[in-house]
């Protein structure tokens, strides 16, 4: 099967491509919300129906939260398993959007709307390329299915328990998911590192009720005090964090993959710059990519105690109380970071403070090995479109699916998507440039070419 006809198509197609897009972004299938769990339903009918309009084999799978979209096609070759998710974001504040988040206006070479980039465009950019290849040669290239889930933007609470119930149906030899982006605004990347979280919040309570500072100051312990004494000393003069056991795990970069991350020429000052900073501020002896895509975090995320409101109360509180995450990479334990974090604080209390804990979930890190040859035929095939050799990449979030397909069905998974930075995903205005919506589907019909 050629690909050149192909690609021609999905040229020719464009418009029609944009219109079923559109159809898909006006759902309001915004997860989170009770309010809207009939659209949540209606987003998953549309692409079960769109689907099978291509000869899938489409079904809407029930799970205690939002459906589940699972397809099969028939194909020659490779079983290639694609995931997305066609839930989104709330759309809040809406005062800030310039249209209707559920009403799609194309300007200026660009799609707004709520999902346009996370993940509903990039999820249609596979669906699309597998259209025109049944439409140019009557077959896949592949052996493909679908797995596209509607709760990832609340948390993905019936993920784990539907793919152990499912693995095998869902297992297949790679994995492809589209909810990352390029490196710049030309340069493809395929994500190898995603960062794993944990994340804890902490209150600290001294006295039993909140003090007069007049006449309890200096003789009362401030949990205030405490707190911050503590937080303080979670990192050393080099960046380093103080936690006991926090860098086991934590492998060298390998020379090849930094000399790849220096190629990339990234500029951290203009990248600090735009968000009115100059410094890196982590760990010395590190670039600002590693700081970012390769390296540990520990992070204070909120901090609060005593009084906040306007003018000016002289409490001493009753507690004091903070959000702290950290970000881990190859093969720190979440459990273990927790438990160490855990005992440094008590460790650090005094005699008449308490401390409560409660946290906020924990994932691993996910490394993928590129020495499956799909990488390098991927990789290929993405520089061909986009006519920059494109990279190994790492990402200093998190993206739970990745882990879980190699964890749960043994599969590795690779990440390319077409996002842009200035995508406003998650925000007022959210947009996915039409060129990336083009040049995405034409990515996808390459690499399915060079996967088969």
């Amino acid at each position: 099967m050629t690909l050149e006809p192909v690609l021609a198509r999905i040229d020719a197609d464009l418009p029609q491509a944009l219109e079923r897009l559109q159809k898909l972004l006006r759902i309001p299938s915004i997860s989170t919300d009770p309010a809207y769990k009939g659209d949540c339903d209606t987003a998953a009918d549309w692409l079960v129906a769109d689907l099978a309009s291509i000869g899938f084999d489409a079904t809407k799978r029930p799970t205690p939260g939002h459906p589940m979209v699972v397809a099969h096609g028939k194909g020659p070759g490779p079983h290639i398993m694609f995931y997305g998710h066609y839930d989104v974001q709330p759309v809040d504040p809406l005062n800030l959007w310039t249209s209707d988040p559920f009403k799609p206006v194309i300007d200026d070479g660009k799609i707004y709307a709520r999902g346009a980039s996370d993940d509903k465009g990039q999820l249609m950019t596979f669906v699309e390329a597998c259209r025109a290849w049944k439409a140019v040669h009557g077959t896949l290239p592949a052996r493909i299915s679908f797995f596209f889930e509607g709760e990832e933007e609340s948390g993905s609470p019936s993920l784990i328990p539907f793919m152990r119930d499912n693995a095998e149906e869902l297992k297949s030899d790679i994995a492809l998911i589209c909810d990352t982006g390029l490196f710049d605004s030309r340069t493809p990347a395929i994500v190898t590192m995603l960062r794993g979280l944990v994340g804890e919040e902490i209150t600290i309570t001294g006295p039993s009720k909140d003090l007069h500072s007049g006449m309890y100051g200096g003789a009362a312990m401030n949990p205030i005090r405490v707190l911050t004494r503590i937080i303080a000393g979670l990192h050393d003069d080099q960046g380093r964090v103080t936690i006991p056991g926090f860098y086991d795990g934590v492998p060298d970069l390998p020379p090849e993959l930094a000399a790849q991350w220096q190629a990339l020429k990234f500029d951290h000052g203009d990248f600090l710059h735009a968000v009115g900073l100059s410094q890196p501020a982590g760990e010395t002896g590190h670039t600002p990519l590693e700081m970012l895509w390769s390296r540990p975090t520990c992070e204070v995320n909120g901090i609060w105690g005593g009084y906040t409101g306007d003018g000016f109360k002289t409490v001493l509180p009753s507690k004091a109380s903070a959000k702290i995450s950290f970000r881990l990479v190859g093969q720190q334990n979440p459990d273990k970071i927790r438990e160490n974090f855990r005992a440094l604080v008590r460790a650090q209390l005094p005699a008449d403070c308490s401390v409560e804990f409660h946290e906020h979930g924990a994932s691993p890190a996910a490394q993928m090995s590129t020495e499956d040859p799909a990488f390098e035929a991927a990789r290929g095939a993405l520089s061909d479109e986009w006519g920059i050799e494109a990279a190994y990449v790492g990402c200093g979030g998190s993206i739970p699916i990745a882990g879980y397909f190699k964890d749960i069905l043994g599969v590795d998974a690779m990440l390319i998507g077409f996002g842009k930075d200035d995508d406003a995903i998650h925000s007022p205005n959210e947009k996915y440039d039409i060129e990336s919506f083009h040049k995405g589907i034409r990515s996808w019909a390459r690499i399915l070419a060079a996967l088969s």
